[in-house]
């Protein structure tokens, strides 16, 4: 089913979370995700976007294992985040799962559906075409929930200058929850990438972008 064929099919009736997930059809070769009531079908990452992915989840599970976490944080391949709205549900590019809270997850066996934000450590969404959904629905989803960390990495500078100044520059952008509302750093270039859930994490902004240069079959 192409993304035409998705909006033709959603045109006429708008989606809850429930419908969606039991419409979503079982090992589906795209991914899709819901935004108020609307199934949109989401490009599959390719090439840079998702070497950058793979070679990230690499990273981020060798720090995992550093800190000692190795075996109750994890990063799952698939995984569906319900937030509080009900016609809306996201598909993260990575999310590390905290395996010490996941009993509570009465969906996740069955659906891989997350609904709790204690089950999270981390979400972390790598930046395409629809730029607006990872810098407003979904940062502001995440924030509501509660999701203590939230990372934006915008490689190539597709968002607006609004974050990304002028002219774009690649940036990072880190969020973290204080006090029920996100707190943003953000790091170019250079910059160290300060992660208060990561605090080992020793990649600069710029060696996570170089991510997408690197050779070999890294899967998103």
């Amino acid at each position: 089913m192409n993304q035409a064929q998705t909006q033709s099919q959603t045109e006429s009736k708008l989606y809850t979370f429930d419908e969606f997930i039991a419409w979503y059809p079982e090992n589906s070769p795209v991914r899709y995700e819901l935004y108020d009531g609307v199934i949109v079908e989401m490009p599959k990452p390719r090439g840079k976007h998702s070497k950058l992915t793979g070679s990230l989840i690499e990273r981020l599970l060798i720090t995992i294992r550093e800190m000692g976490k190795g075996d109750i944080w994890t990063i799952p391949r698939e995984s569906i985040v319900k937030p509080y709205r009900d016609k809306s549900g996201y598909e993260p590019d990575i999310i590390i799962l905290n395996e010490e809270t996941i009993s509570t997850e009465t969906r996740w066996e069955a659906e891989s559906v997350i609904q709790n934000a204690s089950s999270v450590k981390l979400i972390v969404e790598v930046v395409s075409n629809n730029w607006q959904d990872d810098y407003y629905d979904k940062r502001r989803d995440y924030e509501v929930m509660g999701i203590p960390e939230y990372w934006i990495i915008d490689y190539a500078a597709l968002g607006g200058r609004e974050y990304l100044g002028y002219p774009k520059q690649p940036t990072i952008f880190v969020y973290e929850l204080i006090d029920g509302e996100y707190v943003k750093t953000t790091f170019r270039e250079n910059d160290s990438i300060k992660s208060p859930t990561f605090p080992q994490f020793n990649l600069t902004a710029q060696q996570i972008f170089d991510l997408a240069l690197k050779t070999g079959n890294a899967e998103a």
